[in-house]
């Protein structure tokens, strides 16, 4: 499966599509065009046919030398579990290794368990949090108000 890093000219394709990927979830303002500008070293993309049908967006942590961060990743809903998201988490696993990072952290909401599920079966683990839904553990308004998230990391 072709895959590359992203571009700043990425951008318009993957925001344009990004809500029907997540059933009409307004995901998209959750993903500004600086990441496609700045972390183009650590975020890939592939395509199918001239069409994106799946993205990364990460990028090494500035605080916390050893550590690498997922903040977006999507796969196009005809090609999901046809390992396209794999090859993504691979590649990025394997660039920030490369780097120096031995782990890699993400987030998910409390009510994505399709998210966690998919994140559990890739290797990452649940940092405990202050609540606890479903035997989920997770952090309450981390996101703002609110907004509560699991926090995923991941040894490499």
């Amino acid at each position: 499966m072709p895959i590359r890093t992203a571009r700043p000219s990425d951008y318009q394709r993957v925001i344009h599509n990004v809500n029907d990927w997540w059933g009409g979830r307004q995901m998209s303002q959750m993903l500004p065009k600086l990441f496609f500008v700045h972390f183009c070293s650590t975020s890939f993309i592939i395509e199918r046919d001239e069409r994106i049908i799946g993205f990364l967006i990460g990028f090494m942590s500035q605080t916390h030398s050893q550590e690498a961060y997922i903040h977006f990743a999507g796969v196009h809903p005809e090609y999901r579990k046809q390992g396209v998201g794999r090859t993504l988490y691979d590649q990025f696993f394997s660039t920030v290794q490369s780097l120096g990072c031995n782990r890699v952290r993400c987030v998910t909401s409390p009510v994505n368990q399709q998210s966690l599920a998919y994140h559990l079966h890739l290797g990452f683990q649940i940092e405990p949090g202050s609540a606890q839904n479903d035997s989920t553990s997770y952090h309450l308004d981390y996101d703002g108000l609110g907004e509560h998230r699991v926090l995923l990391f991941k040894h490499l």
